[in-house]
């Protein structure tokens, strides 16, 4: 029986949003919008295989995706150096990468003194560790060397920006130094692996697909060739607008707000394409694409296979119940500022 998590929620985020992005170091920020009555679509990676498998139908006719997902991964978002040139591991070597990650995640490990254990937060009851299959050596599929692109010079601007906003000298506030995620509110989108409360629901109607989220959000999508909202009115996931393209549902988003960040850096004008298509019986391929040529010196495409799991128990996220993670870390700045105040005081006597 796998256990699932039901409290302290957002100490728990920052921990493993943490944990990620030390395999990661990708920043995204801002493009001009496109036309709110086009729907650019991103292009089919030639890294993936042509998908030959029929789904089953809705009612309607539509690619049937309903049910309950989980999204857990140990692949890395870009390609390790020792993996250069290669797509995909044979068998045996995939299952060896997965047992290491595994190993190297487990919170109930105890080397690295107290700092590493306190870092680990709770042990491996609360994680439900469970991901997806996946020989790949990245999510990035594109471009094919499995790397994120390099920032614009204006990407870079923003980046370091960011970086000196927050800085390192504690939390001067909860709107300034603390993200959505640790705050409680939303989680960013794209969705990127995580290791607890990785469940998502998918609904249909014929006008819609609703995606609902284990942790925080609700998707609502409309199929009906509506345009986008006027690019003024911002929203923490953005405005979707879904489509039909042979068995893949193929989704539109923009109208992001600054108030959200992807990878460290406020996504206001993020265009986002993304493309849901069954394979199998049990799984469905993600593939999300980041265009925005203000940021990336090119777009770049991620794949990650959401595995179906009938008997997966969808759980309220009740993040801030309890959630002292972030209640410390508000009075630490506190402190720190008060210990800073206390040395210019005795400096100046």
């Amino acid at each position: 029986m796998r256990h699932r998590i039901l409290v302290n929620g957002g100490a728990l985020a920052v921990t493993i949003g943490f944990a990620f992005t030390s395999l990661t170091s990708v920043s995204l920020a801002g493009q001009s919008q496109p036309s709110a009555t086009a729907a650019p679509t991103a292009p089919k990676p030639t890294t993936v295989p042509r998908n030959t498998w029929t789904p089953a139908r809705t009612p309607w006719g539509h690619p049937d995706l309903r049910g309950i997902w989980d999204f857990q991964s140990v692949i890395p978002l870009e390609r390790p150096a020792e993996f250069a040139g290669r797509d995909v591991l044979a068998d045996q070597e995939a299952a060896e990468f997965e047992r290491r990650a595994l190993e190297r995640i487990n919170a109930d490990r105890r080397d690295g003194g107290a700092e590493a254990d306190l870092a680990r937060a709770y042990n491996e009851v609360w994680y439900g560790r469970k991901p997806v299959s996946n020989k790949r050596t990245s999510l990035v599929i594109d471009p094919q060397d499995g790397r994120v692109p390099p920032l614009t010079a204006e990407g870079q601007r923003i980046a370091a920006q960011t970086r000196n906003r927050r800085g390192d000298q504690g939390t001067v506030g909860w709107t300034d130094e603390l993200d959505s995620y640790t705050r409680c509110i939303s989680r960013v989108m794209p969705r990127l692996p995580q290791n607890y409360n990785s469940g998502t629901q998918v609904f249909q109607t014929p006008d819609y697909v609703v995606l609902q989220y284990e942790q925080f959000d609700r998707r609502v999508i409309p199929l009906d060739g509506r345009p986008h909202i006027d690019r003024k009115i911002r929203q923490w996931n953005g405005d979707s607008r879904g489509h039909w393209e042979g068995n893949t549902l193929v989704v539109d988003t923009t109208n992001f707000s600054d108030k959200q960040e992807f990878r460290g850096i406020p996504q206001g004008n993020l265009h986002l394409i993304e493309r849901f298509t069954r394979v199998d019986a049990k799984t469905l391929n993600y593939e999300a694409t980041i265009d925005d040529p203000t940021i990336w010196t090119r777009r770049w495409t991620f794949l990650l296979p959401w595995q179906k799991d009938d008997g997966y128990q969808m759980f309220e996220y009740a993040c801030h119940e309890g959630n002292y993670g972030m209640e410390g870390i508000l009075s630490g700045g506190r402190v720190e500022e008060q210990a800073a105040e206390a040395a210019t005081n005795v400096r100046k006597q």
